[in-house]
This record gives structure tokens, C-alpha cells and sequence, in this order.
């Protein structure tokens, strides 16, 4: 980046399936000049995030698509390096959504000054951010879970799924992750403290997940954080107990275009199960409670966290389309300056 332009990367084309690299395209434009009131932000990184694979198509869903020829859709931590607008000074740590670009410009609104004393500021894109938030919101307000309950919560060990198990067992539930892979099953016990995590990976078939996942749900199932769907979630809808509460947060299995029918929907009504869908940028009245609490257990070092770090912002297209295969190892960054 010289001081005249910065790079960003717009969304070129829709994907029809599978994500490519041809649906990106990057871009060196101007730095603009900031009118009074404006303050210009050098992201230091961008938030990648699996919803924005949904905003990558046309299809009706619960946000606008994404526009073609614009900047792509992304939360991002960075530092105010100019500013004509007094309640924002050089030096300020900020939380935005300024997308896949070096720099943004912005009047302040929807941008939060953040303290980095004793949270580092790409946490606030991850377990203190909007990941942390969804978590929180979908366990305490949908699972609402008890002490002693089994909590089971899929994509265990990335950027939410590893905060909801947390949470959980902060409130005494027994808590099984699903992850892919003996790292991710191991990093998920040894070092989140879940009692159990089961490999999706290491199953043949469907029938031997259900196994998998009966072995270690002696009790049956009272919760579940649902961030993947497809055979996972039919494994869990046949150990449920009556009335278990189920959080839909987000179906990366069928994200790419493929079908994922619920073989066994008899299993709702015959546990009496709740089953939510939610967005938690629709929840904004809990953010502030959300946030500190997060905050105060990732100061105290109880809620830990991971973070693969692409470097550069012509990494990105090829990190998120790593992110949807599920190749990333906790909250997926990239690292513009």
C-alpha cells in the first residue's frame, strides 16, 4: 500500500456452486480525501466467516446479497490513522465492518472503540466479537442450558463452536464436540476442556457417527449448537431427550449447494424438541451484556481461543474458500498490516 492507494477485493462474479477464486477480484484505488466528520481506519485484520458465503448469492435469505462490483462484506479490527471528527483520535483501536480492504472511511457509525490492555484486538473479531456474541446468544438464550445437562455442539473447535462449549461448561453441563480431525477432537478436550469431542471425520458412514456420538452421550442429548447440519444433525436428532432445545446458527455442509434432508424428522415429535434458527445481528439489545462477560472470561484466560492467520489481503479468497472445506483451525483471520 503506498500513500496514495490501498487494495481492496470486490465480489467480480456469483459463485454457481462451489466458491473460486474467479469470483473475487482485487482492486488499487485511490485513498480518498476525508470531508469533516469522517476518520479513515488502516485495518490491521479481517474477520472471515461462513455466512458470507450465503451473501455471495442471489437466493432469498435473511440479508441482502452481496453487491457485485463492491467491496466484499467483512468485519474488521484496526487503528484511526486520520481523523476530521473530534470523538475519534489517531491512535483509537476500533471494531468495524469496512470488508475486504487496507483502509476504510467511515462518519464512526457502527464502528466501536475497543481496549486492548488485556484482550489482543484480533480477539474482538473472534471470541469477543460477533462469533462470541452468536455463541453466547444461541447457548444461553435458546439452549438456555442446566447444570448436569449434555450439551453437544457442532464445528466444535472453530471461531463459535469453541466459545459455546466454553460457556457450557462454565454452567456445569457435560459437553461433546464434533470437529474433523484427531487435532481439532484433541485441542477441543485437552485444551477447551470439553469432555468429549467425536471425529466426523474418522465415521464411515452415518450409522457409525450415530454410534460414535451414543458412546459418548450416555445420557442422551438435552442441547445442541448446530453450526454444520447434514448427517451430524440427524446423529443428534436421534439422541435427543424430551424437550432438548436446538440452536440453529448456521449449515455449512449445504453452503456449496448441496441437499441435506433430515432422514428422521419423526425424532422432533417425538422428543418435543425446540428447534431455533437465529441471527444474532438481530439480537443487538444483548450485545452489550454478551460482550462483557466475554470479555471479562478472555481477560481471565477461561474462555481460550484459536486463530489460523492468513497473511495479506490477496490471501483472503483462498482462505475463505479453505474456511468453507473446514481446513481452518479456530476463528480464520487475515493479517493486512
Amino acid at each position: 500500500m503506498s500513500n496514495q492507494t490501498y487494495k481492496r477485493i470486490v465480489l467480480a462474479s456469483r459463485p454457481t456452486a462451489a466458491v473460486t477464486p474467479d469470483n473475487f477480484r482485487l482492486e488499487e484505488v485511490p485513498v480518498p480525501e476525508l470531508a469533516d466528520g469522517q476518520v479513515l481506519v488502516r485495518n490491521h485484520f479481517l474477520s472471515l466467516d461462513p455466512y458470507m458465503r450465503g451473501r455471495m448469492s442471489e437466493g432469498k435469505s435473511y440479508a441482502d446479497p452481496q453487491p457485485l462490483g463492491e467491496v466484499m462484506i467483512g468485519g474488521t479490527v484496526g487503528e484511526v490513522i486520520a481523523s476530521k471528527n473530534a470523538k475519534w483520535n489517531v491512535g483509537d483501536k476500533v471494531v468495524g465492518m469496512f470488508g475486504w480492504q487496507e483502509l476504510g472511511v467511515t462518519d464512526g457509525s457502527g464502528m466501536q472503540k475497543v481496549d486492548t490492555t488485556h484482550i489482543p484486538l484480533s480477539a474482538y473479531l473472534g471470541s469477543v466479537g460477533m462469533p462470541g456474541v452468536t455463541a453466547w446468544y444461541g447457548l444461553n438464550k435458546i439452549i438456555a442450558p442446566k447444570a448436569g445437562e449434555t450439551i453437544v455442539v457442532s464445528a466444535a473447535s472453530g471461531a463459535v463452536g469453541s466459545v459455546v462449549g466454553q460457556l457450557a461448561k462454565l454452567a456445569g453441563c457435560y459437553v461433546v464436540g464434533v470437529a474433523g480431525g484427531k487435532d481439532k477432537c484433541d485441542y477441543v478436550t485437552g485444551e477447551l476442556g470439553f469432555d468429549a469431542c467425536i471425529d466426523y471425520k474418522a465415521a464411515n458412514d452415518a450409522k457409525e457417527l450415530y454410534g460414535m456420538l451414543k458412546a459418548v452421550t450416555p445420557k442422551g442429548v438435552d442441547g445442541y449448537f448446530e453450526n454444520v447440519g447434514g448427517d451430524i444433525l440427524d446423529a443428534v436428532l436421534a439422541r435427543l431427550n424430551p424437550f432438548a432445545r436446538i440452536a440453529v446458527c448456521g449449515l455449512i455442509a449445504g453452503y456449496d449447494g448441496q441437499d441435506m434432508p433430515i432422514r428422521n424428522p419423526r425424532a422432533i415429535l417425538v422428543s418435543r424438541c425446540k428447534i431455533e434458527g437465529f441471527i444474532v445481528s438481530e439480537h443487538m439489545e444483548v450485545w452489550p451484556q454478551a460482550l462483557k462477560e466475554l470479555g471479562g472470561y478472555v481477560a481471565q484466560g477461561k474462555i481460550k481461543f484459536r486463530e489460523s492467520v492468513a497473511e495479506g489481503l490477496a490471501s483472503a479468497p483462498e482462505a475463505f474458500m479453505g474456511l468453507l472445506k473446514g481446513k481452518n483451525f479456530g476463528k480464520q483471520l487475515v493479517k493486512l498490516a
